[in-house]
């Protein structure tokens, strides 16, 4: 199913979930968000974007507390779900099973249902508790994906940034943003095939 179900919670990187569901948009898929409240005022803290036209940029948008909106169905057939960016207590709910929204019970339908979980999980430094959790929801089979930059492909903005690793996560569903420049492709060909003529010569 071309359906992929975006989690936006409290953690800072509000701009992550924004992004991608622009898109994934522009690449025809289908997406169901959910938002938690604490995502709601850290994208005031961080953003000039209302909720509402995040909103409208999701093709369903489902109430944090609907504990019985349909991605909280593994019989609602999705590729998977990114929660973009992921806080400690997601992480926290979901290793231990705790699923008191429908944003972690969505998440934990994925994991039961052998679907793809991607998890930018936003928080530094980590003490022992995050990296058990983030260890134990690994074992699960969740993708743990922290917003990092790549500087090999030198971005010249946080626009940049952003799209490249929101790219990467996207090469998680095969689905090809445009936007990662790749290594051996974009990135280092000359110097590779420079190389390689001098070697012929």
């Amino acid at each position: 199913m071309s359906r992929i179900i975006i989690g936006i919670s409290g953690a800072s990187g509000a701009i992550y979930g924004i992004r991608l569901l622009e898109m994934l948009r522009t690449l025809q898929v289908s997406t169901h968000l959910i938002m938690t409240k604490a995502a709601e005022l850290t994208v005031a803290h961080e953003t000039d974007w209302k909720i509402a036209d995040i909103k409208r940029l999701a093709d369903s948008c489902h109430p944090i507390e609907d504990i019985g909106a349909a991605p909280a169905s593994g019989s609602f057939r999705t590729m998977g779900m990114v929660i973009a960016p992921c806080s400690m207590r997601t992480v926290a709910e979901l290793a231990t099973g705790v699923t008191g929204n429908l944003l972690t019970r969505a998440a934990d339908v994925v994991l039961k249902e052998r679907r793809q979980l991607v998890l930018m999980v936003r928080e530094t430094p980590l003490h022992s508790v995050h990296l058990r959790n983030l260890s134990t929801l690994s074992d699960l089979g969740a993708i743990i994906a922290p917003p990092v930059p790549a500087f090999y492909a030198r971005p010249r903005s946080v626009d940049e940034m952003v799209h490249h690793t929101l790219g990467r996560v996207l090469d998680c569903f095969e689905l090809d943003s445009g936007t990662v420049k790749r290594w051996g492709e974009d990135i280092g060909k000359k110097k590779h095939m420079t190389r390689e003529r001098k070697i012929e010569s």
